[in-house]
């Protein structure tokens, strides 16, 4: 099973930048499903942003479409979250996620993952 330990998170103000990477382990990254999560105090974790192994199609939720953009480098063994005009409502804990999904439909369900990663923290001030 892949390993995944994400970098990047920190303080940002309100409409700057931040880059989230995940580094997977194995030599099997590119036939996994790539999703970002987020975690905030009090709520549910909810999906972000999704890549499909094949075909790399993107996918993300409406909160952050046209701010945050996925990518993936399997030479590098590396899945990105490139978060820009952030948003003090973006603070939270994110996660990546691999598994190697059989639907797209499941692509946005947490529970259809089985390796995640443990977790980076992004605070975003007002």
């Amino acid at each position: 099973q892949v390993q995944l330990v994400e970098s990047g998170g920190g303080l940002v103000q309100a409409g700057g930048s931040l880059r989230l990477s995940c580094a997977a382990s194995g030599r099997t990254f590119s036939s996994y499903t790539m999703g970002w999560f987020r975690q905030a105090p009090g709520k549910e974790r909810e999906f972000v942003a999704g890549i499909w192994w094949s075909d790399g199609n993107t996918y993300y939720a409406a909160s952050v479409k046209g701010r945050f953009t996925i990518s993936r480098d399997n030479a590098k063994n590396t899945v990105y979250l490139q978060m820009d005009s952030l948003k003090p409502e973006d603070t939270a804990v994110y996660y990546c996620a691999a598994d190697r999904l059989s639907s797209r439909i499941r692509l946005s369900t947490a529970d259809a993952y089985d390796a995640w990663g443990q977790g980076t923290q992004v605070t975003v001030s007002s």
